[in-house]
């Protein structure tokens, strides 16, 4: 099928977009140019909230995660980006800890991913730090994780560290209704995000205002502002 292809502006850089249906062979945007970018560590666009003691609180089956935006800073790859703080557990039991660092872009209000420290726990012990990356190290590249103006079709690497994390995500709607135990949202964007490296397949679903609220089977529990301890 032939499709019609368009550019956006984001940080700089251009993204191509599709007008209704995306082709196979159509790129995932790989390089962001942020040097244009007066990089913020507060602030929030449609679908993120990057303020500190912001918490979302997601459940499913056996599995639980809080994702908390920390009081809390770190420089990476000469970028000072703010820390979230996401815990996980299964079957009741600490099962990851990882420390995202993001900043946005102030003009566009794009939110850049810049890396992650992961402790992995076994009966309550750090055992391992798998998917551990840092931009600017061993290859890893900054990557996006919200843009500031999503477009259906948008195709863009949120994480590139080659042989650790290469997570490509896809817009493919911004009209949909999601229940949660939080409540029922509406113009929710739909997220598929692929994995090259073990092929896995999995759709994000993000509420305006507030954030993720659907990961898979994990869904929304609670929101609001908590204590940003760091």
């Amino acid at each position: 099928m032939t499709t019609r292809s368009f550019q956006y502006s984001l940080g700089g850089a251009a993204i191509l977009l599709c007008s209704t249906v995306c082709a196979h062979d159509t790129p995932f945007q790989k390089e962001f140019d942020i040097s244009s970018c007066k990089m913020l560590t507060k602030g929030r666009n449609e679908y993120f909230i990057l303020e500190p003691g912001h918490q979302l609180v997601l459940e499913g089956g056996n599995e639980k995660i809080a994702i908390t935006v920390l009081d809390e800073t770190k420089t990476v790859d000469g970028t000072v980006t703010r820390v979230v703080e996401e815990r996980e557990w299964k079957g009741g039991k600490q099962h990851e800890v990882s420390r995202n660092y993001f900043a946005m872009c102030e003009g566009t209000k794009d939110i850049f991913y810049f890396g992650e420290d992961v402790d992995d726990y076994e009966d309550g012990k750090v055992v391992r730090h798998s998917g551990a990356w840092i931009a600017g190290r061993a290859g890893s590249k900054v990557g996006l994780i919200m843009p500031g103006t999503p477009k259906v079709g948008m195709r863009y690497y949120q994480e590139f560290a080659p042989g650790v994390a290469i997570d490509q995500a896809e817009i493919v709607s911004l009209k949909e209704t999601c229940k949660t135990p939080a409540g029922t949202f509406s113009k929710c964007m739909k997220v598929k995000e692929t994995d090259p490296l073990d092929g896995d397949v999995e759709y994000k679903y993000y509420a305006p205002g507030i954030g993720l609220i659907q990961e898979e089977d994990l869904v929304l529990k609670k929101h609001g502002f908590v204590s940003a301890a760091k």
